[in-house]
């Protein structure tokens, strides 16, 4: 199992949204490089869920990936947002995931704590020009996160807190 971090405007969509629905297709992503991670995503990965341009930004939950890559057809909608004229059904540009929503943590892990841990040095997200909206986050990084959402003091004795509190793992 892969873990990830995802990013989307809580004005758009948020961590809320997706505990509403229940699960939801992570669609209109228009960078290369992210779309490509999502095509690494397999079902049963877990995410990370992060409100992005919002003040302050931070990590709000998780999810899990529930159905693995597949074509984005809202990249086919000449009225949407999304829409990209060089994709087409037959040669697929944009693909997508779809989440279902785990939890929404008890403390928001802001990105200048997750700057601030010493333990998160390395992590993607705090790494200067880090902008995807998708990314790969290493276990022990996000077993970290989830600890500190969580507002669990976080030890070497806990450290697989996501096996051991029988919520994701």
């Amino acid at each position: 199992m892969q873990t990830w971090l995802m990013k989307s405007e809580p004005e758009v969509f948020s961590i809320e949204h997706l505990r509403k629905k229940g699960h939801a297709p992570w669609d209109g992503v228009r960078n290369y490089q992210a779309r490509n991670f999502m095509r690494d995503m397999k079902a049963g990965d877990l995410v990370l869920f992060y409100h992005s341009s919002c003040q302050p930004p931070g990590v709000a939950g998780l999810a899990r990936v529930t159905k693995e890559s597949h074509p984005d057809p809202t990249a086919w909608d000449k009225k949407g947002d999304s829409f990209d004229p060089r994709s087409t059904r037959e040669k697929p540009l944009w693909f997508m995931v779809e989440v279902t929503y785990l939890e929404t943590f008890p403390h928001f892990v802001t990105l200048d704590e997750v700057k601030a841990d010493g333990y998160l040095a390395g992590m993607r997200l705090t790494q200067k020009g880090s902008r995807l909206s998708v990314q790969p986050v290493g276990r022990k990084h996000f077993d970290r996160v989830v600890a500190l959402g969580r507002d669990v003091r976080f030890t070497s004795e806990n450290r697989h807190v996501l096996d051991n509190r029988g919520k994701t793992g």
